[in-house]
């Protein structure tokens, strides 16, 4: 049994080709293999990207429909103040020059200590109720802006002057008091 040297096994007889070819079926091309890796991953990494351009692209068009709304709807307010004629645009600069009016509570306050009137006496100068008043000092509520021109005007009163308006104004009548039964 004695075999010579260079010689295949009976099991592996055949042509070399034979066995390449067999080699080749069962394990695949690296470079195919790689190939299609990078494509996948290529496609995975280009499909984040695109969600989140999609996302930023939703966000511009929602952007974009809200400013076309307020311009329009700004365009709407011009139109009806050019057609509303020269009261409307007296009226529109009167608001404009009451809202550069600006109201502290604590000045408020301060000022009416200043002038050492009580609530009710501040509320008749301003022309509101001597509880609007507390609220305000307190922070409880906020003068309309029909008062601020008053508030301001207020700021500006010495104690003599404060004192000559409440003279001036009508003493109220007081109730008689209740008789007890």
């Amino acid at each position: 049994m004695s075999k010579a040297r260079g010689q295949l096994p009976t099991a592996l007889s055949g042509s070399k080709s034979d066995l390449l070819a067999g080699h080749n079926r069962a394990m695949p091309n690296i470079a195919s293999v790689l190939k299609s890796e990078i494509a996948r991953v290529a496609r995975k990494e280009v499909r984040s990207e695109i969600e989140s351009l999609k996302k930023a692209a939703v966000t511009h068009r929602a952007d974009i429909a809200a400013l076309k709304r307020r311009t329009h709807a700004l365009e709407q307010a011009l139109r009806r103040l050019g057609k509303a004629g020269p009261a409307a645009k007296a009226a529109a600069a009167d608001d404009a020059s009451a809202t550069s009016l600006r109201f502290s509570a604590k000045g408020l306050a301060s000022q009416r200590a200043r002038l050492g009137l009580s609530a009710e006496d501040c509320g008749w100068l301003l022309g509101v109720s001597g509880q609007s008043i507390y609220q305000w000092e307190a922070g409880k509520a906020r003068p309309r802006t029909g008062h601020l021109p008053a508030i301001a005007a207020f700021r500006a009163l010495g104690k003599k002057e404060a004192a000559a308006a409440l003279a001036s104004r009508p003493q109220a009548r007081k109730r008689p008091p209740a008789s007890p039964a």
